[in-house]
């Protein structure tokens, strides 16, 4: 299996949250998710699964508003686990603590557990299945076919039962992420000039993009509503998400071909952010080598 989510391909690392309830939030991602702690303050939390990158940020602040629907913003974030054992585990870990799943589906490149947190946050937990069995056109390979189908719970428990969940293991990491976006096109425009090449479309709903060929590291859709307005900046919800990139010169360019369409970045301290067509805001990093 290709590693897809190597320092030489452009995917997202990290999460940040804004949330109403700190502390309620933060138990739900380390009992469910399985995370530990990685720093805490009285006003946010990194959570991490190998207890050295930040997975995701939980940050609170008292004039913060419930997450109002039918907004761009977070559908879902997507942590990849290793493998087709340690979903079932997590899976196990669900069960055993009755907490309620709003979908699981085999995608034909993935297996995929949905669910939300107590804010209402989208997650899916998923496995990849090996990329050889992948469906790609015959006339074009960088194109996949995904599909939706109901996923055999019962066969991943089966493949777990003589193991014993212990937590997200450190191998977890954030394996896709999937937005709300007011316009499909313009979304595809300023994605592709980040360096994300196009891998599968359901025409007029949502577009699946990557890097390497992977089946996708950004989906966006618009099934809030073509052209839904972005949330007040003080709702809770996704803050940004960050996107880490290879080298200087693959951000730089990726920068240059963004301002070309219209869209500019801005400094904060020595991080750089950028906000997509949809006001979807991403932390711009530099892969550590």
């Amino acid at each position: 299996m290709k590693n897809y989510h190597e320092i030489s391909y452009t995917h997202a690392t990290h999460v940040q949250l804004k949330v109403l309830y700190l502390e309620e939030t933060s138990v739900f991602y380390q009992n469910i998710i399985g995370l530990q702690i990685l720093n805490k303050k009285d006003d946010h939390i990194q959570l991490s699964a190998d207890g050295t990158n930040v997975l995701i940020t939980l940050v609170h602040k008292d004039n913060f508003i419930a997450k109002p629907s039918g907004h761009t913003g977070l559908y879902h974030m997507a942590l990849l686990m290793p493998d087709r054992l340690r979903l079932g585990l997590f899976l196990k870990n669900l069960q055993r603590a009755s907490y309620p799943l709003i979908g699981a589906s085999h995608h034909g490149v993935s297996e995929a557990l949905y669910l939300e947190d107590p804010e209402g946050n989208g997650i899916e937990v998923y496995a990849d299945t090996p990329d050889k069995t992948w469906a790609r056109h015959e006339d074009d390979h960088q194109q996949l076919e995904m599909v939706t189908r109901q996923l055999d719970l019962d066969s991943l428990i089966e493949v777990a039962k003589k193991a014993e969940w212990t937590g997200a293991p450190p191998e977890m990491i954030l394996g896709h992420i999937h937005l709300h976006v007011a316009d499909l096109k313009k979304s595809e425009a300023f994605y592709g000039a980040l360096g994300f090449s196009m891998i599968q479309t359901i025409p007029g709903q949502a577009t699946f993009v990557s890097t390497g060929g992977y089946h996708h590291h950004i989906g966006f859709n618009v099934w809030n509503g073509k052209g839904a307005p972005a949330p007040p900046k003080n709702a809770a919800g996704m803050d940004f998400f960050t996107l880490l990139f290879s080298d200087k010169e693959m951000l730089d360019a990726a920068i240059k071909n963004a301002t070309a369409l219209g869209y500019e970045a801005y400094h904060n301290n020595e991080d750089i952010y950028l906000y997509d067509p949809s006001m979807n805001l991403i932390q711009c990093h530099i892969a550590s080598k």
